[in-house]
């Protein structure tokens, strides 16, 4: 099949540091490509890719301090695109629903996963309104909200090639993602504190969540037994997960997925984590870390969490969450869909996306370089 992977703007594929999205549609993107498939990336320009990249901005915005606004560059990464259309037998995309009304007259071809919380009022009519762009859902939780919203399928997300490391000599337990409310990381610190057990977090600190972590987590950082490292590559992640005793997931909002938890797995490292969202579907209670309810609840369960079987934890991680496995699942998708978009009314309706070229006077598309 000849497939479109439309990224992110904000991180490069994959991304240099935090960037869950951007780390999903590599992981695909590879997989595909070595599937057997012609793949071509709509991405930033510093990503690194074996599909053919189409390089949108010349790198990531976020490492770009000109940028204040990503709307417009989207706006010209999406015309791009379709001027292309044509060219693909699937577009996937995953830049939440910016590309409803523009490429609503070929939605027999595309599928459009989503990556984010899926719980806000505004985002029922929006799926109603385009009721048919077909959705991938990474977890049935993401889906409770929206339920009448066109979903093709649930497909996992995986980890990527963390591997378990000799031993686990780090004595402390883990903390990895992005300082907000909504992730906790203040129980996660009291959790730990509590037991007497040292605690290291690995998070970047985006803007809007700069005041939340000033004046409600820094002042805790002062306190014995907690390491704030910032963010972290992918190789030091191994090594961070790996090394760690068990990764604290202590969220208090409907988390889609949990990318974290799942690299953790990959690592051979256990999870306690609080029930909400996806968490029920991805941790496996008494078997590959706990699943809470409580501060009283995390605070007992967190030493059998620690003294699980890190070669079980690894095993449950290579039979649910494998890049492969992923990469198979979308197949599926991508086949389902064309099945059932082969008609008249698609191709006549794909002639609305074209391009005219004005040297030429006809709709010609050129090679995509």
């Amino acid at each position: 099949m000849k497939i479109a992977q439309i990224a992110p703007l904000i991180e490069s594929v994959p991304p240099r540091l935090y960037g869950g999205t951007e780390r999903i549609v590599s992981y695909l993107t590879e997989e595909l490509v070595a599937l057997g498939h012609n793949v071509t990336l709509f991405a930033s320009g510093d990503s690194i890719t074996a599909a053919n990249l189409v390089p949108c901005v010349p790198k990531a915005l976020r490492l770009d301090a000109s940028v204040r606004d990503p709307i417009p560059y989207y706006m010209l990464m999406l015309d791009r695109v379709r001027q292309h259309a044509g060219d693909f037998d699937v577009l996937h995309f995953h830049i939440d629903q910016f590309h409803f009304p523009l490429f609503r007259p070929i939605a027999g071809r595309t599928v459009t996963t989503l990556h984010g919380r899926q719980d806000l009022p505004d985002l029922l009519p929006l799926y109603v309104g385009f009721g048919d762009m077909s959705l991938v859902s990474i977890s049935s939780a993401q889906r409770r909200p929206v339920p009448n919203a066109n979903f093709a399928a649930t497909v996992y997300l995986p980890a990527g090639l963390h591997r378990p490391i000799a031993g686990r000599g780090g004595g402390y337990v883990a903390f990895l993602g992005r300082i907000s409310p909504e992730k906790r990381p203040d129980r996660a610190i009291a959790i730990a504190r509590t037991l007497g057990i040292p605690l290291k977090i690995a998070a970047k600190v985006d803007r809007v969540d700069t005041n939340y972590f000033r004046t409600r987590i820094e002042p805790l950082l002062d306190g014995p037994g907690v390491e704030f490292i910032g963010e972290i590559n992918e190789h030091q992640k191994t090594q961070f997960l790996g090394e760690a005793q068990a990764l604290l997931f202590p969220v208090d909002w409907p988390e889609p997925f949990g990318l974290s938890m799942i690299e953790a797995m990959a690592c051979g490292t256990p999870v306690l984590a609080f029930r909400c969202g996806s968490v029920p579907e991805i941790v496996e209670d008494g078997l590959t870390g706990a699943i809470v309810e409580t501060m009283e609840e995390a605070i007992v369960a967190l030493p059998r969490v620690i003294a699980l079987d890190r070669k079980k934890v690894r095993q449950r991680f290579d039979q649910r969450f494998s890049a492969a496995r992923m990469a198979r699942d979308y197949v599926g998708v991508y086949r389902s869909l064309l099945a059932s978009s082969k008609s008249l009314g698609d191709k006549e309706r794909d002639t609305r996306l074209r391009m005219p070229d004005h040297k030429n006077g006809n709709n010609s598309r050129p090679h995509i370089a």
